[in-house]
């Protein structure tokens, strides 16, 4: 038996503390990765859904996303790829040299230096017809990447709604992206005109409801010029032919 008030002791009683908490903390992270992986699926599911406008508070997640089907798109020719969707990270991918390509600066508007050589979108059908299209975007803001999904209508041009899930603005400002008065202000624009040229843009300040292309024109986050430039860019980069353009091409010509 050891004097536990000796140097020794002290020292003892510390190491085996630290061994015993260390052993208590691998434990729980291990045995509650599941859980956590869990609610970081369900809550993609719920971002997504609340982009198509579908996300009611209360509503069973799980239970409304079976009308959501995941597929994979090869972003350089926009067709689907027979691949499972369930366990893709678009994060590790677009980081991944392997599954991905490095973007040239001179289109590379968005600021991500790389993307992803396919990714997963989301479609949602009714009575047999494209309903909805959910497609995940980023792009650099101010001081973050900026993480969304749009939803566009089956026509591909159609704006449904617009979520951002994760980003560092700034509270009050940048931050306002996810204010729902601003994410109010997209269901209706169009992206593209009826030559299929990208139009979309959000502006500094309020939108002239006069202008002839006030349904391609969002009001610009107020007080937040770079934040704004960063999702003017970010939407039309995904929205051009370095994004999803050749995707929604393919589902306009296949008749969706």
């Amino acid at each position: 038996m050891f004097d536990k008030d000796s140097t020794k002791g002290t020292i003892t009683v510390a190491l085996v503390s630290c061994i015993v908490a260390s052993v208590l903390v691998c434990w729980a992270t291990v045995s509650l990765r599941p859980a956590q992986e869990a609610n970081k699926a369900k809550d993609n599911k719920k971002n997504i859904l609340q982009a198509a406008g579908i996300y009611q508070p209360g509503m069973d997640v799980e239970e409304a996303f079976k009308q959501v089907e995941p597929r994979m798109v090869d972003l350089a020719n926009g067709v689907f790829v027979d691949v499972d969707t369930k366990n893709f990270d678009a994060k590790k991918a677009a980081k991944d040299p392997a599954t991905s390509v490095a973007i040239p600066l001179s289109k590379d508007i968005a600021k991500i230096r790389t993307k992803a050589n396919q990714t997963v979108v989301y479609l949602i059908k009714k009575d047999g017809q494209l309903d909805s299209i959910i497609l995940p975007i980023y792009g650099k803001g101010l001081w973050s990447t900026m993480y969304a999904y749009m939803a566009l209508a089956g026509d591909g041009t159609t704006v449904k709604g617009l979520a951002f899930y994760d980003h560092g603005e700034t509270p009050g400002l940048g931050g306002e992206v996810d204010n729902a008065r601003w994410k109010a202000l997209w269901p209706g624009k169009m992206i593209y005109d009826k030559a299929s040229n990208l139009m979309i843009t959000v502006i500094k300040g309020p939108v002239d409801p006069n202008s002839p292309d006030a349904k391609h024109m969002v009001d610009g986050l107020s007080g937040a010029t770079l934040t704004t430039r960063g999702v003017d860019n970010l939407i039309r980069y995904w929205m051009s032919n370095e994004g999803y353009a050749p995707f929604l091409k393919h589902l306009k010509e296949q008749g969706a």
